[in-house]
């Protein structure tokens, strides 16, 4: 018997003998035992409760309280993968080096070794179930060139989505008293992957993952225990107490709970379990929200002004409509697509194809011939309208003319007047916006194969506006009736296309 086991048995013997004695009017405490009442685990709690469709707060404890987001950290090393993975600069076949500085992290881990490569996505496997440390450094390394210099560019991105109160350090989420969040932060964090990456968020739904042969479980046990539960992800420090962010899908309604500080795993569960039942009930049916993407929260408050339309003709165009009035938040991208082209206009000479889908009325506007091209048989084209005197605008006409009467005798298209002719809603979609021209276009063509009946004859185009230093190009149908808009946008969502409705 060791001599620790024989103290305490001593101790209840003689506690024994004195409550016997005393006829229970004392009570002799055993050291160990007051040590363990002594030093129970009671870590900081917070918790927040976020209706993603509406945007609303539904329930929150301490939720702007700084906390330390132990392997929560993991999620915005994902969101960084999974935006490299989106560009193309990153492929999940691609093979990332692991450094000695990756091999050397702390549990929990794969033991990879120095010189080992691991692909993308059993990386990204690996982190969402193991929560592996040496794994979410290789990543940092592979993205970052060093582990520091990842944490900043997490940091970055972090304040650019709206979490003002979250410092990043390391990619991993091991103790560190500089690497801070909140409650708030992070179910703001939850909310971004789901808008921004709906290709790759399933990643976090994985339950089970094999390395070399050995099974390992996803530590979030609300997978397939309750329902709606879809992922994101869990974490431990002993500084932190056990952490969750999970998301819960049921029918329409969806919401993120975010719990800090369970003293245990199961008590951790307990209590998100709590905030589901308590909520999701009562959370909206339909998406009214703007998506959470980088700014979302400067776009709310300040409107993006209008970019200043140009006088001239433009040879190639993804435009059928006019450029609308700045709209609400812009929606975050997705998944890369290869490209297609998106609708334009194709006229013989003499046939312009003006911005506006509705009759020009009479001495209000000018419409100015193409640029000779050197193959005139064909051009693509379109006309951006400015208000001019009326006396200006019968030359213009008579050039028009003279340019169509020097074309081949041949049928003539008459896009333009077929296009006025149709009676055309004042409501459009968009759905993304892109720091790239043609990733708004492949966005456009996959919508329009996804939804076709939907969407009928909208005109899809592309929309360039101002962000900072920046230009961000909106994906966007127009010429839809209020109850069509409805439609195709709640179609191209159960596609995992994300979309907004707004008014012409």
């Amino acid at each position: 018997m060791s001599l620790g086991r024989a103290r305490h048995q001593r101790c209840r013997r003689w506690g024994a003998l004195a409550l016997a004695s005393l006829l229970g009017t004392a009570v002799v405490a055993c050291p160990a035992d007051a040590r363990r009442r002594h030093h129970r685990y009671d870590p900081p709690s917070a918790s927040i409760v976020v209706d993603a469709n509406s945007g609303k707060v539904m329930e929150a404890s301490n939720a702007d309280s700084p906390r330390h987001p132990a392997s929560l950290t993991k999620m915005m090393t994902l969101y960084l993968l999974f935006e490299r993975l989106e560009t193309g600069k990153i492929k999940l076949t691609s093979e990332l080096p692991v450094s000695a500085h990756a091999a050397a992290q702390a549990p929990s881990k794969l033991d990879l070794k120095v010189g080992q490569t691991i692909d993308v996505a059993t990386a990204i496997r690996a982190i969402v179930t193991k929560s592996a440390n040496d794994v979410a450094v290789t990543v940092a390394e592979a993205i970052g060139g060093s582990e520091p210099a990842f944490a900043k560019l997490m940091t970055a991105k972090a304040h650019a989505l709206g979490m003002n109160h979250t410092t990043y350090v390391n990619a991993s989420g091991l103790p560190d008293d500089h690497q801070l969040t909140t409650a708030r932060d992070q179910a703001i964090l939850g909310r971004a992957i789901q808008d921004r990456f709906p290709k790759y968020y399933h990643y976090f739904s994985t339950r089970t993952f094999v390395w070399h042969g050995k099974e390992m479980r996803n530590h979030n046990h609300l997978l397939g225990r309750v329902g709606g539960v879809d992922g994101i992800k869990t974490g431990y420090i002993h500084e932190s107490g056990f952490n969750i962010v999970t998301s819960v899908h049921r029918g329409s309604r969806h919401i993120i709970a975010v719990v800090f500080g369970g003293r245990s795993a199961s008590a951790r569960d307990a209590r998100a379990i709590s905030l589901i039942a308590n909520n999701i009930n009562v959370a909206a049916a339909k998406r009214t929200a703007p998506l959470v993407v980088e700014g979302w929260e400067t776009k709310i408050a300040r409107p993006i002004p209008k970019p200043p339309v140009k006088p001239a003709i433009e040879q190639k165009v993804a435009s059928a409509t006019p450029l609308p009035a700045p709209a609400p938040p812009v929606a975050g991208s997705t998944d890369p697509i290869k490209p297609v082209p998106v609708k334009t206009i194709t006229v013989e000479p003499g046939t312009i194809h003006t911005a506006s889908l509705a009759p020009l009325p009479s001495a209000s506007r000018k419409l100015r011939p193409a640029p000779a091209t050197a193959n005139p048989a064909k051009i693509t084209t379109i006309a951006t309208v400015k208000s001019e005197p009326p006396a200006l605008v019968k030359p213009a006409v008579a050039e028009a003319a003279k340019l169509a009467a020097a074309a081949p005798a041949a049928p003539v298209k008459a896009a333009a007047q077929d296009l006025a002719a149709k009676p055309r809603g004042d409501w459009m979609i968009q759905v993304g916006a892109f720091d790239v021209e043609n990733d708004a276009k492949e966005r456009l063509t996959v919508a329009q194969n996804k939804a076709k009946a939907q969407l009928g004859d909208a005109s899809p185009f592309t929309e360039p506006v101002a962000k900072g230093d920046k230009t961000l190009y909106r994906a966007r149908f127009a010429g839809l009736d209020k109850s069509q808009a409805a439609t195709a946008c709640k179609h191209l969502k159960r596609s995992d296309i994300p979309c907004m409705i707004l008014r012409n």
